[in-house]
């Protein structure tokens, strides 16, 4: 038997190679962890940038989905908003993340208002120093999700004051040149079917605007503003509501009944004309029962729903008028009567059994203007001038009042409270 010499037991000076031949393997292994995890969470990072534009775009306000969803009448899964989630996950595989294969769950549904997606990833992605720890795969996932309250179903009841007051000039100028024109000064446009040299007639010749003019061009332009504004083609429904064709007949009268085809409601629009009267005086004037008109729009108006379906859709009424009523009111007037005569700012109670009901009233108040040359808007409209707008406010939904003058621009005003309208913060519970 040999015998090793007593040196060679004792010398120490191999041993640091020893020990690094043997840490190698884990120290790799280490190291190559490192750098696979932090591979792995790059391309992670990277398929959830993809889910979240997945889950967004799919139900973004313009996307495929969301007309979907507003044409359906329950809940339920859209498939086209599957399909673009897809669609727009893929559009993302770019680079590296060409070669990974990729496993996509992808769910869009709608439930009452609102959409919902949710995109999860599941990928296993190869390693290259793990190996030597015999891992070959990192598997990462995540899920994204996204939610988008569809726009409300909305229909919009159009009344506009299309009584003899609305007749007068729409602008100072305007009223200036009926006023200069006429032999008493008057500024309004008096409809008289039967005297041909009526005011009326006078203002068309002298191509004064009245200020029932303004309103129908303002009310044919919002039918635009509602048509560029919608999302899908039935969000929106409209009719339009005057006081009357004539005064022998002072009822409310509809233009258009409620409807989604926009360009129709433009078209019939155009009749919306001021209301004639037979012979100056007749009636005693009274033709402008706001009273009237507001209990008959009640009666029209169904009860309105959330607006999450075509079939319950929200309920406004959208009221324009310069907000004196004049009609024959013996008990309840405001102010002092003439005879049974009533001429009063707006009588605000009966405003209010309509917001019982649940419907938004949307008003614009079209400034009645001071008329200092006539006599009879300095004895009876004069003391409540101050008194008008602050009537029409109160008869308004909360928010939803706006004043203008015609020079203002009534068809800026019209589409800014329409806007304010369909943007408005709703509570459904």
């Amino acid at each position: 038997m040999a015998i090793l010499p007593l040196g060679f037991i004792s010398d120490r000076s191999g041993n640091f190679g020893i020990m690094t031949a043997l840490l190698m393997v884990p120290l790799l292994g280490t190291a190559g962890l490192a750098v696979d995890f932090a591979h792995a969470l790059s391309l992670r990072t990277q398929l959830y940038a993809a889910a979240d534009a997945a889950a967004v775009g799919s139900i973004a306000e313009k996307s495929g989905a969301v007309a979907a969803a507003m044409t359906m009448s329950g809940n339920g899964t859209i498939s086209l908003g599957k399909a673009d989630a897809r669609s727009i996950f893929m559009s993302q595989m770019s680079g590296e993340l060409a070669d990974v294969q990729v496993d996509l769950g992808i769910d869009v549904t709608k439930a009452t208002n609102k959409l919902n997606s949710q995109v999860s990833f599941s990928a296993t992605v190869p390693t290259t120093f793990m190996r030597v720890l015999g891992k070959d795969s990192i598997t990462i996932s995540g899920t994204a999700t996204a939610e988008y309250q569809t726009a409300s179903f909305m229909d919009f009841y159009i009344l506009l004051d299309n009584t003899p007051s609305m007749g007068v000039g729409a602008t100072a100028t305007d009223v200036a040149t009926m006023e200069k024109n006429t032999s008493d000064t008057c500024a309004f446009a008096c409809h008289e079917t039967q005297n041909n040299n009526n005011y009326y007639n006078l203002a068309k010749k002298l191509g004064v605007s009245m200020r029932i003019d303004v309103v129908r061009q303002a009310t044919k332009e919002l039918t635009l503003t509602a048509k560029s504004t919608r999302v899908s083609d039935n969000q929106f429904r409209m009719g339009v509501y005057t006081f009357g064709t004539k005064a022998e007949d002072a009822n409310l009268t509809t233009i258009s009944d409620p409807t989604d085809d926009l360009d129709k409601v433009r078209s019939y629009t155009d009749a919306v004309d001021l209301m004639t009267i037979p012979y100056q005086g007749y009636n005693n004037d009274q033709q402008t029962s706001f009273d009237s008109a507001l209990t008959q729009m009640k009666t029209i108006i169904t009860t309105p729903g959330d607006g999450s379906t075509a079939t319950t859709p929200q309920k406004i009424l959208f009221f324009v008028s310069d907000g004196v009523g004049d009609s024959a009111k013996p008990k309840g007037c405001t102010k002092k009567l003439t005879g049974d005569r009533c001429q009063e700012p707006i009588d605000t109670s009966f405003c209010q059994p309509l917001k019982d009901k649940g419907i938004r009233i949307a008003v614009l108040y079209t400034t009645y203007l001071p008329l200092p040359k006539n006599s009879w808007y300095n004895t009876w409209i004069k003391p409540f001038q101050s008194e008008i707008p602050t009537r029409m406010q109160a008869c308004a939904s909360p928010g939803l009042y706006f004043e203008v003058t015609p020079t203002d621009g009534i068809a800026d005003a019209m589409k800014a409270l329409f806007l304010k309208v369909i943007r408005a913060p709703r509570i459904t519970s």
